[in-house]
């Protein structure tokens, strides 16, 4: 198939493209910047505010796969520009260029758009795909890690050091790169049903206590690390203090704050993807173990 893709360069984006040009398909991929040339790889110069570039990477596409979109902010009109004024561009661009399918990556935080900026934009950005007349699909991941991924490395770094601060008492699922990137490409596939909300992570029933991804992230580093819970106030402080020291470099942002400090951020079983369709193929031990090779062979860890 002819993919159009947005967020290409980032980390999702990375392994997505690797994983569709695995299976033979090719790309036209949205950037901001120029990028070495590669096989299978049509880059497209431009951002999601230049309406010429998105003609032209939506032309002729049999589908799009729209990963773009801002995490970390610290403002609601960064999150507003970059997740619902970025969608809306994308889904102008589908229907303008005739590309019916549609696959929007979301996040878990839209089930809470009034705990922080970031859930709020993602869930204004679900409602314009639920209105486009697209043939859409939305995923919602829960955490997401891998090689690449510059989020979750803080954790990695704090389980090597042997103390890791970890949110309030609660759940969270998790789901590999790789495995998000192959639920993309299922869903652009034919006889996908139309017009579906996934929420997809590595099968563990329940999710993880933070506790117990804590000490899998201590044993892929070959640590024992001490767990901490720290509570929700201590979360904000810990936020307003990297912002102070680091500014818009800041990590943790008292947006973020709010969202790790959830209780709950294990995806429903009513909205598994048909084990049909696809199913996770990452063992999570395995794949934090992997990550963390990773990242030492890059010096990241």
């Amino acid at each position: 198939m002819r993919l159009a893709v947005t967020g290409g360069t980032g980390f999702v984006g990375s392994h997505l493209i690797d994983a569709a040009l695995a299976a033979g398909h090719s790309i036209k991929a949205l950037t901001r910047r120029e990028q070495p040339e590669r096989d299978g790889v049509d880059w497209v110069l431009g951002d999601l505010s230049t309406r010429d570039a998105l003609e032209w990477l939506v032309d002729e596409a049999d589908a799009i796969i729209h990963v773009a979109g801002t995490i970390s902010g610290h403002s609601a009109a960064e999150f507003e520009i970059g997740n619902v004024a970025g969608t809306l561009a994308m889904l102008a661009a589908a229907t303008a260029g005739g590309v019916r399918r549609f696959v929007h990556v979301s996040s878990l935080a839209a089930r809470e758009p009034k705990l922080s900026l970031y859930g709020g934009s993602k869930c204004r950005a679900e409602q314009l795909v639920h209105s486009s007349g697209l043939d859409w699909a939305i995923v919602r991941p829960p955490a997401v890690y891998g090689s690449g991924d510059r989020e979750t490395l803080e954790l990695f770094r704090m389980a090597k050091l042997g103390l890791m601060l970890m949110p309030p008492r609660g759940r969270v699922s998790v789901i590999h790169a790789d495995d998000l990137a192959r639920l993309l490409l299922a869903l652009v596939g034919p006889g996908v049903p139309s017009n579906i909300l996934i929420e997809a992570d590595d099968g563990k029933p329940g999710g993880w206590t933070h506790r117990e991804f804590a000490r899998a992230l201590a044993a892929a580093v070959g640590t024992r690390a001490a767990v901490i819970s720290s509570p929700g106030i201590l979360l904000r402080l810990a936020a307003r203090a990297d912002q102070l020291l680091r500014g818009e470099k800041a990590k943790l942002t008292v947006d973020r704050a709010a969202y790790f400090s959830h209780r709950n951020w294990v995806v429903e079983a009513k909205r598994a993807c048909p084990p049909k369709l696809w199913r996770p193929e990452v063992e999570t031990m395995e794949g934090l173990a992997a990550t963390a090779d990773w990242y030492r062979a890059e010096g990241w860890l």
